[in-house]
């Protein structure tokens, strides 16, 4: 019996040391994590976003945590980021998820919706309602854990080569647009497009297209658009586009509960950091492309062009999540919580404005 005793000590000694051993090994483990985007290089905001978050990560988990970021001259699929995350080609990617509409029309919502909220309605509907479970539900099937991954804000509604006065203008024009908004615009008459990044000013230039919508000032400027394009309009398709961070799910779960948490803040951080960074960039744009390109011309769509274009919102709307219930319920969620939202943005920004401008 003493016997006993001293070889369950021994045991029980021996299995104190193994776990402390392995809790060290789990500490000192270095975790090697590869990230596509769908952007190039040098496509700031955009691509600031990831990188930030990379570097974010490496400081606070003290180089436990290091993520290679990719961007899409180097893989090559700048519209293949969720099947190379949900394969496991990646860790993480940084994209949009109304680029996958096609793939999974769910989706959609978690950019931009025509119409919709604006970055901070958007961002508290993420975070503060039913969003961030939404998302989650929505991208499960793909294995894939979803995160907010930065704002562009209200985008403007695009460069065209001549002036609309009409729904009749808009017939039988090509034009980049994508997501819903460019259900809407083919219903209107135009042949609809989605271009890479990289292809947009040559597509533009060459006559390929006859329009296109980037995002604002800040980023707009770099690629030239005005150059070839005069007519600048507002916006109304993507009141608030919210980039993704896409994240493998099994590789994610096998990360230490303080690194998965390193994670999550670095995330939240850097794409908050991208809206006012893009928010930035496009006031110091537009302070230059108004001084030195006179011949831009800022217009509003006619108010026949946006009844139109509302009409056609309404109407896809009720097509699209027939037999889709997941698809109206977060479709719903937007409504009743941009409804709510709505009153104080009205009576803080919109009120303000109006007054002081």
């Amino acid at each position: 019996m003493k016997m006993f005793g001293k070889t369950t000590k021994l045991l029980v000694a021996t299995a104190m040391l193994a776990g402390l051993s392995t809790a060290s090994l789990a500490k000192d483990k270095v975790y090697k994590w590869k990230l596509a985007t769908t952007w190039g290089p040098t496509l700031s905001p955009f691509i600031d976003a990831p990188k930030n978050m990379a570097r974010l990560v490496k400081e606070m988990s003290n180089g436990r945590l290091i993520i290679r970021v990719d961007a899409s001259n180097k893989h090559k699929a700048a519209f293949g980021i969720l099947d190379m995350v949900k394969g496991g080609q990646y860790d993480m990617g940084h994209s949009a998820s109304y680029y996958w509409k096609g793939k999974d029309i769910n989706l959609l919502p978690f950019t931009s919706m025509p119409f919709g909220m604006t970055a901070p309605e958007q961002y508290a509907w993420f975070y503060y309602g039913e969003g961030m479970d939404l998302m989650q539900k929505a991208y499960s099937k793909h294995k894939v854990l979803s995160f907010p991954g930065g704002n562009t804000g209200n985008q403007m509604g695009g460069w065209f080569r001549k002036e609309i006065t009409s729904v009749d203008d808009l017939k039988g024009l090509k034009m980049r647009i994508p997501g819903f908004a460019g259900e809407i615009m083919a219903k209107l008459g135009l042949t609809v497009t989605n271009i890479a990044p990289g292809e947009l000013y040559t597509s533009l230039e060459r006559g390929t297209i006859d329009a296109l919508e980037w995002v604002g000032p800040g980023m707009d400027i770099k690629m030239g658009f005005h150059k070839v394009a005069p007519y600048y309009y507002t916006g109304w398709h993507e009141p608030a586009s919210e980039l993704q961070f896409l994240v493998n799910k099994k590789k994610f779960n096998k990360l230490p509960a303080d690194l998965q948490q390193i994670l999550k803040t670095a995330i939240r951080v850097s794409a908050y950091d991208m809206y006012i960074q893009n928010y930035q960039m496009s006031a110091k744009a537009w302070s230059k492309m108004v001084k030195e390109y006179p011949n831009i011309k800022i217009k509003t769509f006619p108010k026949s062009v946006m009844t139109a274009m509302k009409k056609a919102n309404k109407d896809l709307l009720v097509e699209k999540t027939q037999g889709k219930p997941l698809l109206k319920e977060i479709l719903d969620s937007q409504a009743a919580f941009q409804k709510k939202a709505r009153e104080w943005t009205k009576m803080s920004d919109y009120l303000y404005l109006k007054d002081n401008l």
